[in-house]
């Protein structure tokens, strides 16, 4: 069995829309086939209801299941909402800022990585790290374990500025542990994508893990060296996790890497 997953993030409608990505989404989606599109945050630029109401609308109009997590831009800017009820627009149209989805080929658990007294910066704190393990010890035997939040894991080569997950090593650690093969992030618009044997010094033998960010799907701001408009997909089956990134350009899709990481205790 192949699982196809389709990763977007920081849409940031309300700002600079582009209608031509948006409509040439649709037949990346048509070519793609993905029986899910996972959203990690900044879905809108300022948190207004009318920006909830047309992201929700756009990301349902492509016709395949949508699991969305918020980002920063995703709660009100304005005091004292911001602290009151940030999560009201986002709950409203989806119901949950920690969603689980799940069928025998994929268990995908969203984190909340915002926090509304950091501008930039979120964080997982451990009663969520526990909140994942119990989640994810559900999944259906074989199904593709995933955790998708907003703030990055890894980071990219430009644009260091953004800061990750508070206490990243300690949040990475805790996810791994819980059993996740694939950590789904976004924030800092461009793609990176590494594997635990990249990243870490450990056992051979021990359960590999990909951590991927995809690029914005926003219109990237050409003074930001390093922003790119893009996606990514991924094909799974019971050995391999391939992770392919396509970059919109030149009004088309181009598909710049493909890389394949072993799954589960296969050895890199």
């Amino acid at each position: 069995m192949i699982t196809r997953i389709l990763h977007v993030s920081d849409l940031h409608f309300g700002s600079r829309d582009d209608p031509a990505v948006h409509e040439a989404i649709r037949g990346f989606v048509a070519r793609a086939e993905p029986e899910l599109i996972v959203a990690t945050g900044d879905l809108t630029h300022r948190g207004r209801a009318a920006q909830h109401d047309r992201a929700a609308t756009f990301l349902r109009s492509l016709g395949t299941p949508v699991v969305a997590v918020p980002g920063n831009h995703d709660i009100p800017y304005s005091f004292p909402a911001r602290f009151t009820h940030p999560w009201r627009e986002f709950d409203r149209v989806w119901e949950t800022t920690e969603p689980v989805y799940t069928t025998e080929a994929v268990h995908l658990v969203g984190v909340n990585s915002v926090r509304p007294w950091r501008h930039q910066s979120g964080g997982v704190d451990d009663a969520q790290l526990a909140r994942v393990s119990r989640r994810l010890a559900d999944a259906p035997t074989g199904a593709l374990r995933v955790v998708a939040l907003h703030h990055q894991m890894i980071g990219a080569p430009w644009r260091t500025r953004k800061k990750p997950v508070a206490r990243r090593n300690h949040v990475l650690a805790g996810l791994v542990d819980a059993g996740a093969e694939l950590i789904l992030g976004g924030h800092i618009h461009q793609c990176t994508v590494s594997e635990r044997h990249e990243f870490e010094v450990l056992d051979p033998d021990a359960r590999g893990v990909v951590v991927s960010i995809a690029p914005g799907l926003g219109r990237p701001r050409p003074h930001r060296r390093g922003e790119a408009c893009g996606c990514v997909a991924y094909r799974a089956d019971a050995d391999s996790i391939t992770v392919e990134t396509s970059i919109w350009r030149e009004g088309n899709w181009g598909l710049t890497a493909v890389r394949t990481f072993p799954r589960g205790r296969k050895r890199p």
